[in-house]
């Protein structure tokens, strides 16, 4: 397995909602960046989108908001890739405020935010799933990892 670099934001004056921090909406573009990196991470980069047609399709996703994150906060994404199959990618995203631009987060560091997805490779022209070609599949297989303990679960009752 061979980790992925860590996705780096700062939290923009522009992204604080009424309650002085960071609007959900914000978490999501954030967490869509990440995805940006990963898929150039694993060949899936503009390049491959233009010569091929195909592109990957975020499906489903759940989020959990953490903590508020104040303006100016330097951000630490870490990815996890789950697993992936012919058609389809599992991955997750952790968001943590670190102290610097481009720090590492603390190994006891509590994420602020998480996201599990589920996405598709899709042929744009074609408007469905496709598999993915062997040399795709086979970066995302070894970038797989354990899924953290919080990954698979639903949304609680009330």
């Amino acid at each position: 397995m061979t980790a992925l670099p860590l996705h780096h934001s700062t939290v923009r004056a522009e992204w604080i909602d009424y309650n002085g921090h960071m609007s959900e909406a914000f978490y999501v573009l954030v967490f869509g960046h990440a995805t940006d990196a990963l898929m150039i991470e694993t060949g899936l980069h503009s390049g491959y989108r233009e010569s091929t047609g195909c592109s990957l399709y975020t499906v489903e996703s759940h989020i959990r908001y953490l903590d508020d994150v104040p303006e100016g906060a330097e951000l630490a994404i870490r990815t996890r890739v789950l697993g992936a199959a012919a058609k389809k990618a599992r991955f997750t995203h952790e968001m943590f405020v670190v102290g610097a631009a481009g720090e590492q987060p603390a190994a006891d560091a509590r994420p602020v935010a998480t996201t599990e997805l589920l996405a598709l490779h899709v042929d744009q022209e074609a408007g469905r799933a496709v598999p993915f070609p062997d040399e795709i599949l086979k970066r995302f297989t070894e970038l797989t990892e354990a899924a953290p303990e919080w990954a698979g679960r639903s949304i609680s009752e009330v």
